[in-house]
This record gives structure tokens, sequence and C-alpha cells, in this order.
């Protein structure tokens, strides 16, 4: 069989197969990110709040999700639900191993430890506001909510870009960590597919190639993004 033939949408190809692993691979990776970025978000808040408890839970948070491996979290949660489901079912009179659903473990993996990183990026762009901007929200009687919604949150988000860029491109290839616990996404399925075809090395290297043709083009989009928002600060600040 051609390698045209391997990869292609007919019958006995497996283009369909790794495009719905792309899709599932993108899924859990935006997925992931959204929740990093809600995690990342309130983590920032806690350690700028003032709140030593707060600011010591955020700590402990950020250092524990930064040192343990990432294969190793996935392990956790996956057989820690699927341990507690199993628990729970027995209660109810089920027999057998009840597994958690594979994909909602999988971003909520990713979400934790993306989270752990995005804590420091926003912290750091919070802090990186001109104080001057704060100042002009309170003068205007701007509530705190206001002041978060209207002027921090935005003007954190444009001094974070660069960082919330880095940790998508770390997400991004986290999710093969996810096919160890049966997630069918583009790793997965080149592993199925080499198996199937004996042909290992060309759907890997389909694969890595995939990989960083995503990474580059959202790379891209991030410097792009990043250029505009520092142009607009810059025009925002009279330089």
């Amino acid at each position: 069989m051609s390698i045209f033939e391997l990869f292609s949408f007919g019958e006995g190809g497996w283009g369909y197969l790794l495009l719905s692993a792309l899709i599932t691979t993108l899924g859990l990776a935006i997925a992931g990110m959204c929740l990093g970025a809600v995690f990342g978000i309130c983590g920032a808040l806690s350690a700028l709040s003032g709140i030593h408890v707060l600011q010591a839970l955020t700590r402990v948070y950020t250092t524990i999700m930064r040192g343990i491996p990432d294969l190793l979290v996935v392990y956790l949660f996956y057989f820690g639900s699927s341990s507690a489901l199993t628990a729970i079912a027995h209660l109810f009179g089920a027999k057998g191993f009840v597994g958690a659903p594979e994909f909602a473990i999988g971003v909520f993996a990713l979400g934790i430890v993306s989270g752990a990183y995005l804590t420091e990026v926003f912290r750091g762009a919070i802090q990186a506001i001109d104080k001057g901007e704060i100042e002009a929200a309170l003068a205007f009687g701007m509530r705190l909510r206001q002041r978060m919604v209207r002027i921090v949150l935005p003007l954190a988000f444009r001094h974070a870009l660069s960082g919330i860029g880095n940790v998508w491109q770390m997400v991004l290839k986290e999710t093969a960590l996810l096919s160890v616990i049966g997630v069918v996404e583009l790793m997965r399925q080149s592993q199925i597919a080499g198996g199937s075809t004996h042909k290992y090395f060309t759907f890997y290297l389909a694969a890595a190639l995939i990989y960083f043709a995503i990474s580059w083009i959202s790379g891209r989009g991030f410097a792009r993004a990043e250029k505009y928002t520092m142009r607009s600060l810059n025009r925002n600040s009279g330089q």
C-alpha cells in the first residue's frame, strides 16, 4: 500500500480516523486551556489578594503541580476517579471496575496542570499593569468588580499573551500523554494505525509533522496578536 493510500479518506485509508483524532486533540487542548485559564486567574487573584491563607494555598498548588510529572498527574486523576466511582458503584450492588470518562479526566488534568503555570503568568501580568490605570478607575468611582472586568483583566490579558502562548504550546504537546488512559487522540490513533499496518515510523512521523504544523501556526498567531496588543498598549500610553 502506497503512502497516499495509507493517508487517503477512502476504503483502507486512515485519513478519516486521523482527522477525527486531530479534532479530539484540538478539543482536549482548547478545553484544557480554558479550564487552566480559570484556575490561573483564580490563582493569580488569590496570590495577590493579601490574604495569607489564600496565598499559601496558591503556593502549595503551583509548587505541587509544577513539581509532579504531568504523566503522573494524569494517572492519579484517572485511577483515583475510577477507584472512587468503582467504590460508589459497589455500594449499589454493581460489580467490576468502573472507569472514569477519559476525555473529561484528560481535560481536567490538562487544566489543573496548565493552571499552575498560568497562575504565574497572570500574576506577573497583573503586576505589570500601570498603577495609574487603577487610580483612574478609582477616581471614576468604579467598584472592585467593575475595575476587574473593565480594567484589570483586559490589560492583564494583553501583558500575559506571550506567556499564554507558551503554555498553549505545552498543553498541545501534553495531549499526547492522554493516550495512556485510552483517549484516542492523534498520538493514540497513530499508534493504532502503526500497529495495524506495521508502519510505525510512517504514522509517527506524520503525527510529528501535524503537531509541528499546529504549533507553528498557533505560534505565528500568538506572535501577531502580541505584536498588535503591544502596539495598542504603546499607542494608549502615548509612546
